[in-house]
């Protein structure tokens, strides 16, 4: 039977290793910041393009986009769950923090729908949220672009409680660019 006390130095060599392996995984698995970041940001522009300059009813409709990008996530997930070959403490807590902050952006989508205000006053939420996030991912992971980029969110969540709703659109689009699409494209060249 092998001795299982670690020296200090052998526990945090272990953690760095997973860390390491988590962020290595999370570098093939960018697709979901780049997916999700893009289709938020294109919903997002194209809502205030239609709403703002061409003066379209239904604007929000742009929102349809995540039903398949929804699909195509379960989908890729699926796939790539059979032949991930370890699982770490890290991975599963990203898994569970990005499962999480999903549902609550659902739960906040019903909850506007329900009030007077409608989506009024929405879109500083969903930029915590962006920003919670990729802060806590990036705290996990020691990877300082998704830190910064949740930080800069929680500075445009208290922005966007100043500005029209039309423009809370613009910083959700800011937010979304520095929080999802430019991480997800820096993943890419992490522990290479």
């Amino acid at each position: 039977m092998q001795d299982e006390n670690f020296s200090p130095q052998e526990s945090f060599q272990l953690i760095q290793s997973m860390i390491g392996k988590t962020r290595s995984n999370l570098s093939e698995n960018r697709i979901y910041f780049l997916l999700w970041g893009w289709a938020s940001f294109l919903a997002i522009v194209s809502q205030f393009i239609l709403k703002v300059w061409v003066g379209y009813e239904r604007h929000y409709l742009v929102w349809l986009i995540t039903i398949p990008t929804a699909i195509y996530t379960m989908i890729y997930t699926s796939r790539k769950e059979n032949r991930r070959p370890v699982k770490t403490y890290i991975g599963d807590s990203m898994s569970s923090l990005w499962t999480g902050i999903g549902i609550s952006f659902f739960i906040l989508s019903v909850i506007v729908t329900r009030q007077p205000t409608g989506w009024a006053g929405a879109w500083p939420f969903f930029i915590l949220f962006y920003g919670m996030g990729t802060f806590i991912s990036g705290r996990l992971l020691q990877f300082r672009p998704l830190v910064i980029g949740g930080i800069f969110n929680w500075v445009l969540a208290i922005t966007s409680v100043f500005v029209a709703y039309d423009y809370q659109l613009l910083l959700a689009a800011a937010a979304i660019l520095t929080s999802y699409i430019i991480p997800g494209h820096l993943l890419k060249n992490i522990d290479k």
